[in-house]
């Protein structure tokens, strides 16, 4: 990695922008929104390939309740929403990224270097990555990168209509792969839930709900068992191969296999940049959520201060806080005299 104050840089093919934003998450596409109101452009760089973070990956057509003048909205709808909003400022998104290196450079600005070999200069940097860079943890299954590939195997849905008609195994017993198979069950020609064990980790009413789906026959539940193998060809899933502890086998046809067993999140590079981190998150000033070096801030659940709510909603005012303390930094000497939306509208171009 390069050193934080001496990087060995390129200047050319740089990608430029006022603000880079790392997480393309709720806080990280409100980041961009607030920042494109105050005319300052950004980038925006997430390990996933699509946008959304937590919400896409995990619970995108699950409802959530604690959004202002939504009673309930779905993750993937949310997302959507913030991605229209942020729409008019043309962000700059590089998906499936992942930030290995930020250095200084020398001008006031920062250099930012991704796993795909891209150069960010940007003046400033917004940390909105939640709980750092995350993967599915995957099953150890031989031959498995071939049904990744072709998508048989998958660590998250987005929409539950790419499955209708299809034989689905879903394995996990969290409450993923207990609110997607009962999502899944009035679509997919048949569903499978495979888990070690009778009792779930998921809310007792989803469970509640599955196990009366199991009992009308609308739902197949295989336990206690795990997962042994993947039969097919050329990326094509025929059978999902479950084994008992006892070595008992029992194959399942299938055309694609759901494994939920959670996320591996790791901070990744983002330790090694001399943030002040406390217990794997970053201390901010809660005024401006500048961390210990200037121009670089951290919002969402990343951020920690005295008083920090994990709420999205206290992620989307941290994102209009960092955006007005960055100003000064994009506009020198410029003052900043605060509208409301409704007074100033969107500004475009």
């Amino acid at each position: 990695m390069a050193d934080a104050t001496h990087p060995a840089v390129a200047h050319e093919a740089a990608i430029t922008a006022d603000v880079a934003v790392i997480g393309a998450g709720p806080t990280g596409l409100f980041a961009v929104f607030e920042c494109g109101m105050l005319r300052m452009k950004c980038v925006v760089i997430d390990t996933l390939e699509a946008i959304g973070g937590q919400c896409a990956a995990l619970y995108p057509e699950k409802p959530i309740y604690d959004i202002p003048a939504h009673p309930a909205i779905a993750g993937a709808e949310l997302i959507a929403r913030l991605e229209e909003q942020a729409q008019p400022f043309a962000p700059i998104y590089l998906m499936g990224r992942r930030v290995d290196a930020l250095a200084e450079d020398g001008e006031g600005g920062f250099v930012l270097r991704t796993s795909q070999g891209e150069q960010v200069r940007a003046k400033a940097v917004i940390i909105a990555a939640g709980a750092g860079a995350f993967g599915p943890n995957r099953p150890p299954l031989a031959g498995l990168e071939a049904f990744e590939a072709t998508g048989a195997v998958r660590y998250m849905v987005s929409r539950r209509e790419e499955l209708r008609g299809k034989r689905v195994v879903i394995a996990g017993g969290g409450d993923s792969a207990v609110d997607w198979a009962l999502s899944l069950k009035d679509v997919a020609a048949r569903v499978t839930v495979v888990h070690r064990r009778p009792k779930f980790r998921a809310a007792p009413e989803s469970v509640a709900q599955m196990e009366a789906a199991a009992e009308r026959g609308e739902i197949d539940l295989a336990i206690p068992y795990q997962l042994h193998g993947l039969e097919g060809a050329e990326g094509e899933l025929d059978h999902v191969v479950l084994a008992t502890l006892k070595g008992e086998e029992r194959r399942v046809p299938a055309d694609h296999l759901l494994a939920f067993f959670g996320l591996s999140m790791e901070l990744g590079p983002i330790a090694e940049w001399g943030l002040g981190l406390e217990r794997s998150h970053i201390t901010v000033n809660p005024a401006t959520l500048e961390t210990s070096r200037p121009g670089i801030h951290a919002i969402g659940d990343i951020a920690t201060y005295p008083g920090k709510l994990k709420l999205i909603l206290q992620g989307f005012s941290e994102a209009a806080m960092a955006a007005h303390a960055i100003h000064p930094r994009i506009f020198p000497g410029e003052a900043l005299h605060f509208e409301y939306s409704t007074s100033k509208g969107v500004p475009l171009g």
